[in-house]
This record gives structure tokens, C-alpha cells and sequence, in this order.
């Protein structure tokens, strides 16, 4: 809308300019003269103020009506002044009329708004973006033979099987029932690298699929898919309103106030000194149109959209503006440890073998073991040797012995898998070196398995749940950042102290139950820290929403966490640094902003209100647009380089 009426006043302004004063005038010549010449200005200033004055003056009405008087009240006041001055003096006033000034002004305020406008929805475009990752068909499979059909999104329902073929995006959330393939989810996740997709393996609506070909079932649709509860995060984080707008909007409001007091002594004191009308005219309208607290008004929300998208990029999804803006200030960031630095998952996190044979073979043999077993440890083990991409032999002869552990025959020898129960069985003894290993990890609370050949104890491993792989750069970038690292867990304090060593953390509260956990926050907080909560947003609820800032962890596609004011898509802790980095980051963008589109006012309005024209030095209204307009540039441009921010 701006930018359709910015180009037709331009059009019906450059005749009206072609015409004037000051453009002959500054030539020393006078304007061309032929017929009708002289109403060309009026009808076509008329024009131009009706068709590109009314957003302003609307916008004026709906200020005043909620009496929050500001720049589109200014605008209006501007422009209406002057276009009454000047049909005044066209029917017979005395003076000089301002239609050359009217037209400029309202074409300049056009052009200032459509940039606004257009860079606040640049802004916003990562929402767009996102809704662009949806196909708008999707290939539905019949359960009776298996013939494909197009059918619209709108048409899947849960238990659906659909094709998604090489190439094409994912259309509804689901899980993976044939096929394999890798999955492009970096604008879900923010994960760079193609994600392996195997039969049972959740995927996300949006996503790209490779070169394989996956039948999906679908459990997700609509408003229901991660995509659009990411999208909703990031629309109702950008708005969702801050403290800072809040004192944006407070200084506008004080803004708009200076500028009709000075406006009005401007026109007493030039009207008392005996300037003639034009003159005194001029100088209120310029008055109004500089402090017009435009740039002002974008300084903070433009920052903030930018900042609220980019951080969607890096995984970090917004919930709500306060916790962007708060994580600045923090001085200590307190971790859960299940599910936030471990994975939740059990793994073989040490091992350690007989001198006659390697850590990597003896982990190869204990996984063919357990291959067929369904005891949680036994899975472990088989994750951590597929994860490290051992090789694993076959086995045969499989068999469990209750409370004891497995046993299962590789090569024509026969293995067993077990705790010290097994060896107690067996009537064997550790070797000293296995015996000592896995005292170590019973200290650290961890279960220990040993491979068994025979009678004799090969190998130990120790089982638990396994640290992040980030965890630690996740600490160490913190700590860099001059913030103090905290872990807040229910389990047991030499379970909790292994991992802190681990990782870093400087101190530990262990043995917590998450009914405490809020109050061991709130204890952090009344001896004067700032502090943030980073948990799963299940049993950590109530810690999260007791913390300057709460994190919740996203589990890739669960993104739908309540508990947080920030959600991390990816489940990386890591994230917690970019989010301090992002919020300083962006609170040094509002503040530059708030000066620029302030402290100009500061030389302008002298100069506007005429203190210099005894010297020569006068603005007039045009180029008090101008000026105003290039500020709002201003602060635009230099919000849109926090896009280039390194977090």
C-alpha cells in the first residue's frame, strides 16, 4: 500500500516541483508561465495530500482515539498545517504557499514507510520460508493395494501411508515404515548434515529426502506438525512485546509531546518577533516532521524481528521476546543433567580389555552377544558398537540366563555377557586390572558388564547414561562468555559429580527432587544472580518458569515445550551460548538505534525551530523529511546487519 502511493505522489509530485519556487529559485530564474499554470500546484498538492496523506491521517485518528498520541500524529499534524496554509493563501491569503513542501513531505514520508514496512517483512520471512518447505500434494498410498493417489495436504489423516521420493519434502510428520534415506532438516533442526532415516525413525513435515525412496505413516498433520508449532513459536515470539519496546514506546510518546510543545513555541515566539505567516508556518512544520519519532518506533521492533529469525536459524526458537532479551544479563546457567548434558540414553561410556585383545574387538564380540537380547543394557552396548561402526559378526546359539546375563556362540567359541553375578556363577575372579576398572565405575555409579570366554573374564564395560558430545564445548563457551555453569539433578551426588568432572561444571546440587528444584532456583536468585534453567520442560517445569530465563530442550521434533521461554530445537547445549551471544548481540543493536533515532533531535530541532536564521541556516520542511527519512534508513540498515552477527 505505501509503495503504490509512494510512486503515484511521486508522479503528481515532480510537476508540482517542476512549478515551484524552490527549485527556479535556486536557479535565480522564474518558474515557466502559461496557462493554468498557477493551479497546477493546488489541484495536484490537493491530490497528493487526500490519496497520500490518509494512512497518516487514519493512523492519527486510531493515536488519538487510544490516546497514545505519536508519529503518525506528528505526520498528520505536519501535513495538515500545511496544506491549510496553503489553500489559504492560493484563495487569497497573504504568503508564499507550501505546496511544493506538502508534496515532498508526504511522498518522503511514503517512501520512509515503505522501507519500514518492507524490512520488517524481510524480517519476518524465515515464517514464510518455513511454510514454503510444505509440498502441496502429497502421494498417498492405498492400504488394499498399494496404489498411489495425489491427494492435497489437507486430505491426509493419521495412520496414512505416503511415498516420499527422492528428492521431494516430507508432507506431514510421521514415522518411517520401508525404505532408507538420508534427510536434509537443516531449516527444522539447524542440523547441516543429512540426518540417516531408517524403518522406525520419526521425520518431520518439511524436511528434504535424499536419494532414497521412504513409505511413511503419518502421525502429524496441520497445525499439529513440529513445522507449524515452530512457526507459531517464532509468530508469537516476534509479537510478543519487551521491556525494551516498552521504553521505546514511552520515549515516543515523550517524543511526540516535546515536538508539539516546541512546535507551538516556535509559533509564538516567531509570531512575537513579527515573521511574516509563510515563514512561521514553515518553521512549525518543519519542527513536526523532524521529531516525528519514526525511526524511534522501528529501532526496537525491527531488531527484535531480525533477531527473533536468526535465532530460528541457529535452532534457538523464541517463545517469548523477555527471555531473548534477558539472557544478556545472565551470570549463571544452571543444566539438568538426564536429558540435557546426557543423552537419556544408556551407552557403553568406558571399557576396558585384557592385554591379549583390543577395546575395539572386545566391544565388537560383547555387541554380537547381546544382538538378540532386550535388557536395556544389552541394548546399549549394540548402540554404542553401531554408533562407533564396529563391524559386528553374526552369532548363533543365543540364549538368556536369568538374573545372570547371555551367552551366544561366535565363530564355533562360546561367549557370555554378564554382571558380577555371572562370574560368581562361573566361580571366575576378574583380573586385577578388569577388577579395578570396574570399582572406578561402580564409584561413579555406573553398571558394569564383563565378556566372558569360558571361565575367563576378557573385557569390562562400563554402561550409563552418556554426556553429550557437546556438553562440554557447551560449557567451555559459557565460561568464556564470563558465566558461571551449575548442574541441578535428582541423581545420586557421585553420579552427578562424574559428569560435572567431565564436563565442567563448576558446581553440583545432586539428590534434588523437581519439586525442590524451583526453590534451589529461586535461592540463586535472591542472593542476586541472574540465572537461567536449561531442562527437558517435563519434570524441570517448574525450575524453568522459576528462572530469569528458561530453556527447554526441543528433542528435535518436539518443539511444542511450554515450560521455556526459548526452545532448542536440536537438544545441543551448546545453543545456550549463541542465545547470550544473539541477546548481547541485539541489545547493542537497540542501543545504537535508540541513540541514532533520539540523539539527532538534539541538533535538528534548534536548526528546525530556526535559532540559526540570522546566520542563513534554515531548514525547510522537505528537507526536515528527508532528514527524518534518513534516519529511519538509518536505524533499518543497522538493525539488518545484526543478521551478520556471529552466534
Amino acid at each position: 500500500m505505501f509503495r503504490t502511493r509512494f510512486w503515484v505522489c511521486l508522479v503528481l509530485t515532480l510537476p508540482i516541483v517542476a512549478l515551484g519556487h524552490m527549485l527556479w529559485g535556486a536557479l535565480g530564474r522564474e518558474p515557466p508561465a502559461f496557462p493554468g499554470a498557477r493551479l497546477v500546484p493546488p489541484l495536484l498538492g490537493t491530490a497528493v495530500f487526500a490519496y497520500g496523506g490518509w494512512p497518516f491521517l487514519q493512523g492519527a485518528g486510531r493515536e488519538l482515539r487510544a490516546r497514545l498520541p505519536g508519529m503518525m500524529t506528528l505526520i498528520a499534524l505536519a501535513i495538515t498545517v500545511a496544506f491549510v496554509f496553503s489553500a489559504a493563501v492560493t484563495i487569497g491569503y497573504p504568503g508564499m504557499p507550501l505546496w511544493e513542501e506538502l508534496a515532498t513531505l508526504v511522498t518522503v514520508m511514503l517512501l520512509g514507510h515503505w522501507i519500514e514496512m518492507r524490512s520488517i517483512t524481510q524480517a519476518q520471512g524465515a515464517v514464510r520460508e518455513l511454510a514454503k518447505l510444505l509440498p502441496r500434494t502429497a502421494v498417498r498410498l492405498s492400504p488394499a493395494d498399494g496404489r498411489e493417489e495425489d491427494v492435497p495436504l489437507e486430505a491426509l489423516r493419521d495412520g496414512d501411508l505416503v511415498l516420499v521420493r527422492p528428492g521431494a519434502s516430507v508432507p506431514a510428520d510421521g514415522v518411517v515404515r520401508a525404505g532408507e534415506s538420508d534427510l536434509d532438516e537443516a531449516m527444522i533442526t539447524g542440523e547441516s548434515r543429512p540426518v540417516a532415516k531408517r524403518p522406525g525413525d520419526k521425520v518431520v513435515a518439511g524436511t528434504v529426502n535424499g536419494a532414497g525412496s521412504l513409505r511413511v505413516e503419518v502421525t502429524g498433520t496441520g497445525e499439529r506438525t513440529a513445522l507449524a508449532r515452530i512457526m507459531s513459536l517464532v509468530e508469537r515470539a516476534q509479537s510478543s512485546r519487551s521491556r525494551a519496546q516498552a521504553i521505546a514506546d514511552r520515549a515516543a510518546f515523550a517524543l511526540t509531546l516535546v515536538a508539539v510543545a516546541a512546535a507551538i513555541a516556535t509559533a509564538i515566539g516567531w509570531g512575537l518577533a513579527g515573521a511574516p505567516g509563510e515563514f512561521v508556518v514553515e518553521r512549525v512544520v518543519t519542527v513536526l516532521v523532524i521529531a516525528c519519532p519514526h525511526a524511534l518506533g522501528l529501532a526496537i521492533p525491527l531488531v527484535v524481528a531480525i533477531s527473533t529469525t536468526v535465532a530460528a536459524r541457529a535452532g534457538l526458537l523464541v517463545r517469548d521476546r523477555r527471555g531473548l532479551e534477558e539472557a544478556r544479563r545472565l551470570d549463571e546457567v544452571v543444566f539438568d543433567k538426564t536429558g540435557t548434558l546426557t543423552l537419556g540414553q544408556h551407552r557403553v561410556v568406558a571399557l576396558r580389555a585384557a592385554p591379549e585383545r583390543s577395546e575395539a574387538d572386545a566391544l565388537r564380540l560383547a555387541a554380537a552377544v547381546e544382538r538378540d537380547s532386550e535388557h536395556p543394557i544389552a541394548r546399549a552396548v549394540v548402540r554404542t558398537a553401531d554408533e562407533r561402526g564396529l563391524g559386528v559378526p553374526a552369532a548363533s546359539a543365543f540364549a538368556a540366563v536369568p538374573g545372570e546375563g547371555v551367552r551366544a556362540t561366535i565363530d564355533g567359541r562360546e561367549w557370555m555377557v554378564g554382571g558380577p553375578t555371572l562370574l560368581r556363577r562361573l566361580g571366575a575372579a576378574a583380573p586385577r586390572e578388569l577388577a579395578a576398572f570396574a570399582d572406578e565405575a561402580a564409584a561413579r555409579g555406573e553398571a558394569v558388564v564383563y565378556l566372558v570366554e569360558g571361565r575367563e573374564p576378557r573385557a569390562a564395560l562400563a554402561v550409563a547414561d552418556a554426556v553429550r558430545p557437546e556438553a562440554p564445548a557447551a560449557v567451555k563457551a559459557l565460561h568464556e562468555l564470563g558465566i558461571r555453569v551449575a548442574m541441578l539433578t535428582g541423581d545420586a551426588r557421585a553420579v552427578a559429580a562424574a559428569v560435572a568432572r567431565g564436563v565442567g561444571i563448576d558446581e553440583v546440587h545432586a539428590e534434588v527432587v523437581p519439586a525442590q528444584k524451583a526453590e534451589t532456583i529461586a535461592a540463586l536468585r535472591r542472593v542476586g544472580r541472574r540465572v537461567a534453567m536449561v531442562g527437558d520442560g517435563v519434570n524441570d517445569a517448574p525450575a524453568l518458569v522459576s528462572a530469569d530465563v528458561g530453556v527447554a530442550m526441543g528433542a528435535g521434533t518436539d518443539v511444542a515445550v511450554e515450560a521455556g521461554d526459548v526452545v532448542l530445537v536440536r537438544s545441543d547445549p551448546r545453543a545456550v551460548a549463541r542465545l547470550v551471544r544473539l541477546s548481547r548481540a541485539a541489545y547493542r543493536k537497540m542501543v545504537q538505534n535508540l541513540w541514532w533515532a533520539t540523539g539527532y533531535n538534539v541538533v535538528a530541532l534548534p536548526l528546525a525551530a530556526g535559532v540559526l536564521a540570522g546566520r542563513g541556516v534554515v531548514l525547510g520542511p522537505a528537507v526536515g523529511a528527508v532528514l527524518m527519512s534518513a534516519s529511519t534508513v538509518v536505524v533499518a540498515l543497522n538493525a539488518q546487519l545484526l543478521r551478520r552477527a556471529r552466534v
